[in-house]
């Protein structure tokens, strides 16, 4: 009431960057954060207040510094946009999320799109992910990292044209190549090639407009992120995962924008470990314990893919902050729990038990993280939760240490 443009104020004078997408907005924050702090002291809210009020308290708190990362709800984004006047804003992915509190995909990305279009701002994008493609296309300032998708089910259909997005040809794709023929990619005779971690680096584009991927600026190999020039800077990470050497290589793109050295960044993203908890491990009664939240299905899968092969337990509630509606619990495929000890909890172990029958993964139930403990040998547990029964297991944890 004071002031109603406090965000404004408090973001003039300040080289910004802003962090949006359906998942992994905070650890690319904190990634970034690091990363451009080779520059000077950066405010960010890498904690995860995401909306103006949690970019207001985060400015500030910091005082007067030269930087800001701020990880921004995608919803939000036009509207920070607009408040913060940012030097670049990154985009990560674009998935469903619970429909009783966000938007259908595609409407996320006429949202952006309409948010960006005519703005000068840099906007550092997936290029492996049509609907942010779609969403950022047009921007004059564009740099495009190649972010990987391993979540399709959101994406078969163009933004643009209504047409089926094929994927399968290997990318970079040779103009005047092969044509595909199999509308939906991973059909016969479509050929992939593996990168180093076995995930295919795949080319698509629309079947019926000139709606295709772009070629990347930033990649990823095995080892290292490699930057437009062609260099090669080894990203050695403590946090688990293809997706997070993804981030890091976002965080090192939007960096060096600011005028940050790749290079001399390197170590600052060796340093980030947990981030609000998330990827931490902790040791309790013999058991090596590491938490993974995952909120939506693209999340869930990101999470099993980073999981080793070792008792699971996995945790589920539907309170406010997590979306009232389980149905999405049929989105994701639990088919690669299969062949390890699974345990269920939280208020709504129930839907999940029935979503773990359908995939014929069998499961324990218990009543309590606790229990799940004690029922585990002494080893390697490893937690998969959505968002308030990964803050119970978080609670219970701090009690007990």
């Amino acid at each position: 009431m004071i002031d109603p443009d406090l965000l404004a104020h408090l973001a003039a004078g300040r080289h910004i960057a802003l962090i949006s997408g359906t998942n992994g907005k905070t650890t690319t924050t904190r990634l970034t954060a690091a990363a451009m702090g080779v520059l000077g002291e950066v405010a960010t809210n890498s904690l995860g207040a995401n909306m103006p009020t949690g970019h207001t308290s985060a400015l500030a708190k910091a005082g007067d510094t030269p930087y800001a990362v701020l990880e921004t709800d995608e919803h939000y984004l036009p509207q920070v946009l607009a408040a913060t006047a940012p030097q670049v804003v990154a985009l990560l992915n674009l998935s469903r999320d619970q429909l009783d509190r966000a938007k259908e995909v595609a409407m996320m990305a006429q949202l952006w799109q309409d948010a960006l279009r005519g703005t000068e701002v840099h906007v550092v994008a997936n290029a492996d992910d049509p609907m942010v493609t779609w969403a950022a296309r047009d921007c004059a300032n564009l740099t495009w990292v190649a972010a990987g998708q391993r979540w399709h089910d959101d994406s078969w259909v163009c933004p643009e044209c209504g047409g089926a997005i094929a994927r399968g040809v290997p990318a970079p794709l040779e103009r005047g190549g092969p044509q595909l023929t199999d509308p939906v990619g991973g059909g016969a005779g479509v050929p992939e090639v593996a990168s180093g971690d076995g995930e295919p680096d795949l080319d698509w584009r629309c079947t019926r407009c000139d709606l295709r991927r772009p070629e990347a600026d930033w990649t990823l190999d095995d080892t290292a992120v490699i930057g437009p020039d062609g260099r090669r800077y080894p990203v050695e990470l403590q946090l688990p995962g293809r997706v997070n050497r993804a981030n890091a290589a976002t965080a090192l793109a939007v960096a060096s924008l600011f005028g940050a050295d790749p290079a001399a960044a390197l170590p600052r993203l060796a340093q980030v470990t947990s981030i609000a908890g998330r990827y931490a491990t902790v040791q309790r009664d013999g058991r090596t314990i590491r938490l993974l939240l995952a909120k939506n299905p693209a999340g869930w899968l990101e999470a099993f893919d980073m999981a080793e092969h070792a008792p699971t337990l996995l945790a589920i509630n539907a309170r406010d902050p997590d979306g009232l509606d389980t149905s999405w619990l049929f989105d994701v495929d639990f088919a690669p729990l299969a062949g390890r000890q699974v345990l269920i909890t939280g208020d709504r172990a129930y839907d999940l038990a029935v979503r773990l029958e359908v995939n014929e993964v069998p499961f324990t139930h218990v009543r309590s993280f606790g229990a799940a403990v004690a029922q585990v040998p002494a080893g390697r547990l490893e937690v998969i939760a959505n968002y308030t029964a990964f803050q119970d297991i978080r609670a219970e944890l701090d009690r007990v240490n």
